[in-house]
């Protein structure tokens, strides 16, 4: 993408009235956001979704000068723009109507992995609620998911701590822009957020910080994952209100059920009376929905990217075609005498394409 283009999409970005649905539109139909500041106004109100109020202030030179100061920050702060038509852009995100055009990101980001789970809740978190976080970020650690989560005191917090502590991607979705950290005491949590995944946002620096603001962040908290868990909540929070998003999404929702008289359970166990959610009490619960456990690895495409030597390729072949297979067999089979057998096995083992079995039996990993 150009400067110049940049530049535009900012300014799209920034105009009152064009949320990110209009912008799309806008964009769709016009094909750059050079060209939807150059076309004619009575053009663009033509366009299905599109009035005069959405318009109203579009063509606004001012504008176009917050952009070109926003874009020297962005280059000055080494912080990365993707636009929702590239390729580096979340797959998770941009099936979701109202993504970002813009996202801001800073760190050591990939967030085109299969596994993406958001982790939420309340920032009172009992220590019964930590503990359950941690240890099912533990648990799913072995499939190499990326944690996302909204940087916030509590469940939010510590479902990032124990991704660092399990050597897991994290991505911290924040509510203002990056030239600033909220809380301020996680500013200590930083470097280690930028070196295991990194900060994403939506909201240019020097945004005004308001209460609004973290419900339009949850959305995108919401959007990235597979799934949303909720550890723990009040009656009413910022997190059920992610949980009601990612629904809208589409997407899984999980709550953490809790006994009826703890205060802090109490959205998790309405959204599971409501059957806004699927109850999880262990990891092995989000694994089986999700389906993660169907994923296995296939080691029959790594055995054809395999160069043999001639006899331990007949071997090989041998055991394809008859399965378990005794050395006494398999020397009939193969042609071979046993006293060579016994290396050219040794080698395969070695390979990781035959294991021995009781029995002097053999067979194909």
């Amino acid at each position: 993408m150009s400067k110049k283009e940049l530049i535009y999409l900012l300014a799209l970005q920034r105009i009152p009235n064009i949320g990110d649905i209009s912008a799309k539109k806008l964009l769709q139909h016009l094909g750059s956001a050079e060209a939807v500041f150059k076309e004619k106004k009575s053009n663009l109100m033509k366009i299905n979704g599109i009035g005069s109020h959405t318009l109203k202030e579009l063509h606004k030179t001012l504008y176009l000068e917050e952009a070109e100061a926003e874009l020297k920050f962005i280059e000055t702060n080494g912080i990365e723009t993707v636009y929702f038509q590239d390729k580096k852009y979340p797959e998770n995100l941009k099936h979701c109507i109202d993504a970002p055009i813009l996202l801001f990101q800073k760190g050591n980001l990939d967030l085109r992995r299969k596994k993406i789970i958001s982790i939420v809740g309340t920032r009172k978190a009992t220590v019964h609620g930590v503990a359950f976080c941690e240890k099912l970020i533990e648990d799913l650690a072995p499939l190499n998911p990326v944690i996302v989560s909204g940087f916030a005191y509590g469940i939010d917090i510590a479902a990032h701590k124990a991704a660092f502590k399990n050597n897991l991607q994290t991505v911290a979705c924040m509510a203002h822009g990056l030239d600033k950290i909220y809380p301020k005491t996680h500013a200590k949590y930083r470097e280690q957020v930028e070196a295991n995944g990194g900060f994403v946002t939506d909201f240019w620096s020097n945004s005004d910080f308001l209460p609004a603001n973290f419900l339009s962040r949850n959305r995108i908290v919401a959007g990235l994952g597979q799934a949303t868990i909720v550890v723990e909540s009040a009656e009413k929070g910022g997190s059920l209100v992610t949980a009601d998003i990612a629904n809208s999404y589409n997407r899984e929702v999980f709550a953490v059920p809790g006994r009826p008289t703890d205060l802090q359970s109490k959205g998790c166990n309405n959204l599971l009376k409501q059957q806004k959610a699927q109850a999880l009490t262990c990891a092995a619960d989000l694994i089986y929905m999700l389906n993660w456990d169907l994923e296995k690895p296939q080691p029959e495409q790594q055995k054809l990217f395999v160069e043999l030597p001639p006899d331990e390729e007949k071997v090989f072949s041998v055991l394809q075609k008859t399965g378990k297979c005794e050395l006494d067999e398999l020397a009939l089979e193969s042609g071979l005498p046993t006293f060579q057998l016994a290396s050219l096995l040794l080698n395969l083992e070695l390979k990781g394409l035959v294991r021995p079995l009781p029995g002097k039996q053999f067979e194909v990993v």
